[in-house]
């Protein structure tokens, strides 16, 4: 049996440190449930009526996109044990390309800055440009997010 992953904290986190991870295949279904429920526009919903516009083919709402990302982040955060207390927000957040079904999607994230919470001692503050791309390697999406993470030694 291996040993145990330990737990990364604020003082691990290293900036200008670019992590590669997650795949996510885009399926049909869920492109059109996910739209069927929180963006119901017919370029979500319907191959005619998708096929008339820029998009030219069902594609997946800008939202589901986020959520795919999100799920990929969360991962990856239980996967490297990153005691991640969540997130304040995020800026900037585009849709650079469409996503269709049949994509396969994967997150790059790299730490752009760090400091210390002057309010709660025990909290770390992050900020990450997150990009997502499709399995060509086009960017789909970009986002800077600010995140939250516990604090080894706080004195």
């Amino acid at each position: 049996m291996g040993q145990a992953m330990p737990m990364i904290y604020y003082e691990d986190i290293k900036i200008g440190i670019t992590q590669k991870f997650g795949t996510y295949n885009v399926t049909r279904e869920e492109v059109i449930d996910y739209a069927s429920q929180y963006d119901p526009q017919p370029f979500h919903l319907d191959d005619a009526a998708a096929a008339a516009t820029h998009f030219g083919k069902l594609s997946a709402s800008g939202w589901h996109t986020a959520s795919m990302t999100m799920r990929m982040m969360v991962d990856n955060l239980k996967a490297h044990k990153q005691a991640s207390l969540g997130s304040p927000g995020l800026q900037n957040l585009q849709w650079k390309a469409p996503v269709y079904p049949g994509d396969t999607l994967r997150v790059e994230s790299e730490t752009l800055t760090k400091r210390r919470s002057e309010k709660r001692p025990e909290m770390g503050i992050l900020t990450a440009h997150v990009r997502t791309y499709n399995q060509d390697d086009v960017m789909v999406m970009s986002m800077e997010t600010t995140g939250l993470i516990a604090v080894r030694d706080t004195i």
